[in-house]
């Protein structure tokens, strides 16, 4: 995978790389990297504390 370098921001030339990235890997690949990056994401919520359960409120 290359490397996008910029002089300036310009989000429309990200966005076309990014997507010219996901478009050179397979279903499997995509899927992948998505469940490896909703488990980092769970690691850091649970490092952090921020992870629990939803709770119930009961309202009078």
């Amino acid at each position: 995978m290359g490397v996008l370098k910029l002089t300036k921001h310009n989000e429309r030339k990200e966005i076309e790389f990014e997507l010219d990235y996901l478009a050179t890997l397979t279903t499997k690949e995509r899927f992948e990297m998505m469940f490896e990056k909703s488990r980092r994401q769970a690691r850091l919520l649970k490092r952090n504390g921020r992870r629990k359960t939803t709770e119930v409120i009961k309202r009078k």
